[in-house]
């Protein structure tokens, strides 16, 4: 799978409390994918993109919700989620954590 089919299939890290406690207790990571990603491309794109070995692959169809500005009213778009279960061992390090000296610079100011 080349790089742009890849990263045509996974779209972006989703970044919740609820994802924070599935990936520290499960392992599991959290992705919006496209639309027509089915679970063997998410599969592949995910170990290809990250370097691991994925155990699980479910898909859920998030549907759009109704906002309102004043008003206007409009509707958020729907999308796809995928929830990615990690062999034992593996991680994915969506941020790194700046080391504690800079922590402590930055406070300063």
């Amino acid at each position: 799978m080349s790089d742009a089919v890849i990263y045509n299939v996974i779209g972006r890290p989703v970044v919740t409390e609820k994802t924070t406690v599935q990936r520290e207790a499960d392992n599991k990571f959290v992705f919006r994918v496209s639309d027509a990603a089915n679970k063997i491309q998410i599969r592949q794109a995910v170990e290809q993109l990250f370097g691991v070995k994925v155990v699980d692959v479910h898909t859920a169809r998030m549907p759009s919700k109704p906002k309102r500005r004043g008003r206007v009213f409009g509707r958020r778009g729907g999308f796809k989620k995928a929830i990615v279960t990690l062999a034992a061992g593996d991680a994915i390090e969506f941020y790194t954590e700046a080391p504690a000296a800079e922590v402590e610079a930055s406070d300063e100011d």
